[in-house]
This record gives C-alpha cells, sequence and structure tokens, in this order.
C-alpha cells in the first residue's frame, strides 16, 4: 500500500491521494529498510534548491504527533491528513536532515554524529530558516494549507521544535505498552535485513539508534541511568522496545506536569473506539475548522484494536515499564492485559 493509500482514501478526497503521493515519493525521503532509496539524492538536490528559494507560503502552527513509533501514529496522522486544511508528512526525516546533520539517529542518510535529543541551543537561526523554507516549499508543491509532520522521536526534541515554530501544536499519543513493544519486535524481526553495509532494522543501521536512545536518553532518565551500562547490553527487540516505550512516555509525561497546555493528549484506545469526539479535540487543540468529511472518514478507517497480550521482560526494565503502565492506568497483570482494549 504505496504511501498509505487505499480505495477509500483515495475515494474521500482524490485530492489528499494526490498530494500524499507526491509527499511519499518527493518530500519524505526512503530511509533504512525502505525500497527506492535510490531517489535519495534527487530529494537531497531537490532540497538544497528549495533551500535557496523564497518563502512562497508561510508556515502556519505546524501540528506534530509525538510518541513511540508503532504505537498507532501512522494511522494517526493519517487519518488527520485527511482534514482539508493538512498537509501530512509522515517522519520526513531527509527533510530535517537537510536542516539539521545531529537529526539522523537511524543512519539513513549519514552516519556522523547525531543527537537524540535537542534543545533551544540547538535551533540556531541557520537551521530554523532551513526547515521553514523546506516546510513552505511542501505546501506550494501540494497546495496545501498547514504541515502535519509525524515524527515520534521529536518528543525528546520538543524545545528545539517549539524554538523554531513557537506556534506549534503538539499531539502526544499514548498507546499500551505491550502493544507497542510487541509491534516494534514483530515489524524489526520482519523488515531488518543483513546488507553489504551492515544491520538495518528498527535500531538503526548496526544498532545505531540504539546506542544513541541509551546514551542521550536513558542514561539521564532518573529512574534508569543506575543500570544505563546493563541496558546497553539488551539484545531482544522486546526489551529494547520496553525501554524506549517507558522513556518516551516518561519524558511526555514529565513535559506534560511541568509545562501543563505544551502537549495535547491522544489515547489511541480513545481515538480507535470514539474518533469522532476524539478528534474534535485534537481539531480544537490545533485551531483546525469543522470537517465533517474529514470525521466520516476516521469513523470508518479507525476501529478498536484488542490489545496484545503481555511479554515477560527482562528485570532491567520490568519495574520502570510496570511503573509507567500504571501511571497511564494501563493494566500490568498478564491475566488482565486484554482488559486495555
Amino acid at each position: 500500500m504505496i504511501a498509505q493509500l487505499d480505495a477509500d482514501y483515495i475515494k474521500t478526497r482524490p485530492s489528499k491521494a494526490v498530494s500524499r503521493l507526491v509527499a511519499h515519493l518527493l518530500l519524505q525521503g526512503r530511509p533504512l529498510t525502505t525500497s527506492m532509496r535510490w531517489l535519495n539524492p534527487v530529494l537531497m538536490a531537490q532540497y538544497g534548491l528549495a533551500k535557496r528559494l523564497p518563502m512562497v507560503r508561510k508556515v502556519v502552527a505546524p501540528v506534530f504527533v509525538l510518541g513511540t513509533g508503532r504505537s498507532g501514529t501512522t494511522i494517526f496522522g493519517k487519518v488527520l491528513g485527511m482534514h482539508r486544511d493538512m498537509l501530512f508528512l509522515n517522519e520526513p526525516k531527509a527533510m530535517w536532515h537537510c536542516a539539521c546533520a545531529l537529526d539522523d539517529v537511524m543512519g539513513s542518510y549519514q552516519l556522523g554524529e547525531a543527537a537524540y535529543t535537542m534543545g533551544c541551543e540547538d535551533a540556531d537561526e541557520v537551521t530554523a530558516k532551513r526547515i521553514r523554507k523546506l516546510y513552505s516549499y511542501a505546501l506550494l508543491v501540494t497546495g496545501s494549507g498547514r504541515v502535519l509532520d509525524k515524527y515520534p522521536e521529536m518528543i525528546f526534541r520538543v524545545p528545539f521544535v517549539k524554538a523554531i515554530f513557537p506556534d506549534a501544536k503538539l499531539l502526544f499519543l499514548i498507546r499500551n505498552g505491550y502493544d507497542a513493544l510487541r509491534s516494534i519486535a514483530t515489524w524489526s524481526g520482519r523488515a531488518g535485513r543483513q546488507t553489504p553495509v551492515g544491520m538495518e532494522d528498527w535500531w538503526g543501521l548496526d544498532g545505531r539508534k540504539w546506542r544513541l536512545l541509551v546514551r542521550d536518553v536513558v542514561a539521564k532518565d532518573d529512574a534508569l541511568a543506575d543500570r544505563v551500562e546493563a541496558i546497553a547490553g539488551l539484545t531482544r527487540h522486546e526489551d529494547r522496545a520496553a525501554v524506549e516505550w517507558a522513556v518516551t512516555m516518561r519524558t511526555g509525561l514529565r513535559l506534560m506536569e511541568d509545562q501543563p497546555g505544551l502537549l495535547h493528549e491522544v489515547r489511541y484506545e480513545a481515538l480507535c473506539s470514539d474518533p469522532g469526539a476524539v478528534l474534535r479535540g485534537v481539531c480544537d487543540a490545533c485551531g483546525l475548522c469543522d470537517d465533517p468529511r474529514f470525521i466520516a472518514y476516521a469513523k470508518r478507517a479507525l476501529l478498536p484494536v484488542p490489545a496484545r497480550a503481555a511479554t515477560e521482560l527482562d528485570p532491567l526494565i520490568r519495574d520502570v515499564f510496570m511503573d509507567t503502565m500504571r501511571r497511564l492506568d494501563y493494566p500490568v497483570d498478564p491475566s488482565s492485559a486484554q482488559a486495555s482494549a
């Protein structure tokens, strides 16, 4: 299913299908584990040109979908991108790499220094100008009004994002941790592949993403810092995914506690069980107008999904994972895991 398109998506708003296809092929880049990576030099050249063009389209209040990958962020972005004002960019990390060399934690576009976390100090004038121009170019070539950037890891870079886009709207997607870690493990086992340059999977090129996550996030987490060296040695997909989910949720919770109103919380389970109510709340938070066709599509596309069974985890992460589950009001007892559906 190229560019997340399906028959209902195309039928609901054909113009959206066109802009989505343009974004997929010409704007987002092709990261590790994907096909058509030969397109990347073409895209990079295009970005270079876009950075030299004047800003024809003003970038107003871009919307970011934050959270943990494989937690429903893609379907959420796809559905929200059906709103008539939005251009859905599905993890445009090539764009961000061209704006800021530190962005590429996966190793999809370069193998130099990268950073999982970024702050206001990283949002220098050159970086800010570059990403604004690239966003403006994306709006221009697709004829769109506002950017919707689904980039889950930006939860670790909120000060950086807000320094560039003070009016940005930040949506924090929360999902049962068992569902997220099992989905990550299944995906990485299926899509991971050994290539001439190294192993490519969820954890980056030869574990690059994992090492940076441990160095920049786990090592600075109050509950995990004292065991960081042992955590760095975890190899099972489920255990690594539990670490990623836990530190992501803990970061989001801390931001919501420290700065009320900064993030708009979206529960994946509620999104699927009552799309209309949840998405109207999202529209209010993002300043989006009423769009009945978008809501009708969401009700067809979003369906309740049974929770996955609980997973046994390494003791190094089990206590923090369980504590985070409790803080988010999810059941931790394996026998009751299905209750979160």
